[in-house]
């Protein structure tokens, strides 16, 4: 797939590579396999539990603890783990900014919103009659067409969803943990900031240095990070001996120490 652009707050573009269709595709279906599972198995449950006593369990209950979960699943999981709901995981891909870095909450709200072609599925669990919940799935496959059609058509491959809330869905070659959210643990007790003036950029600031980081990490190419040190130094006055990459992992320790400590 080609490569997509994506600008920092210091106008410096990053390249991604735009996650392929297939991959896309198989991460849907993943995560509609999971959801379909759990649902179904957590009727049986539910089914069960109530049979013992008697008498059937109540709707309220149902929605609840079956169409709630299915429907806030996708919003609930990009947002918690960085743009990658299980399906994303499996696939390799995940969910960025245009604007560079890590979509805020905002910008998943709107991408969550826009899967409202899914929700007739989702409160097609509310009932558990066996051929109404085919029709339920097969009637969201076809409604799925407009999206592959949407997605075919844009220069970033994007749905609805990622036009109006400016993000797109990319390739990750490497796993994502603690260390990638927005600051980096400072354990040191005694710890000694050397760049105080780093507090005058912001969380967006902050993630796009992350986001160089780990691109020069992965790539071996360190054109942009010297670019990006060379614009914050500028900015903020800063001088400093120190080679690129640590100065800007630097620059990232003491702004979580001195974020954390206000």
């Amino acid at each position: 797939m080609h490569p997509v652009a994506v600008s920092t707050p210091f106008n410096i573009d990053l390249e991604f590579e735009i996650a392929a269709f297939h991959k896309r595709l198989f991460a849907w279906f993943a995560d509609l396999v999971i959801l379909l599972f759990y649902a179904k198995g957590m009727k049986i449950f539910l089914a069960d539990n109530f049979a013992s006593r008697g008498h059937a369990y109540p709707v309220g209950l149902d929605i609840f603890l079956v169409t709630l979960p299915m429907l806030l699943y996708h919003l609930l999981m990009e947002s918690v783990f960085q743009g990658q709901s299980l399906g994303k995981k499996l696939a390799g891909i995940r969910v960025i900014s245009l604007e560079g870095g890590e979509p805020g909450i905002g910008q998943y709200i709107i991408r969550w919103a826009f899967r409202i072609w899914e929700w007739p599925l989702v409160f097609g669990f509310v009932q558990m009659h066996s051929l109404g919940i085919y029709f339920q799935v097969l009637a969201t496959g076809l409604s799925g067409l407009l999206v592959v059609i949407v997605i075919a058509v844009t220069n970033k491959s994007q749905r609805l969803g990622d036009i109006a809330a400016g993000t797109t869905v990319v390739e990750t070659r490497y796993n994502y943990s603690l260390g990638d959210t927005l600051f980096l643990e400072v354990k040191k007790e005694d710890y000694t900031v050397q760049f105080p003036e780093v507090m005058k950029l912001s969380d967006r600031d902050i993630n796009a240095i992350k986001t160089v980081l780990k691109q020069a990490n992965l790539t071996r190419r360190y054109d942009t990070a010297h670019r990006i040190a060379f614009k914050i130094k500028d900015v903020l006055k800063i001088e400093s001996g120190m080679d690129v990459l640590h100065f800007l992992e630097q620059l990232l320790s003491d702004y979580n120490y001195l974020a954390t400590k206000e």
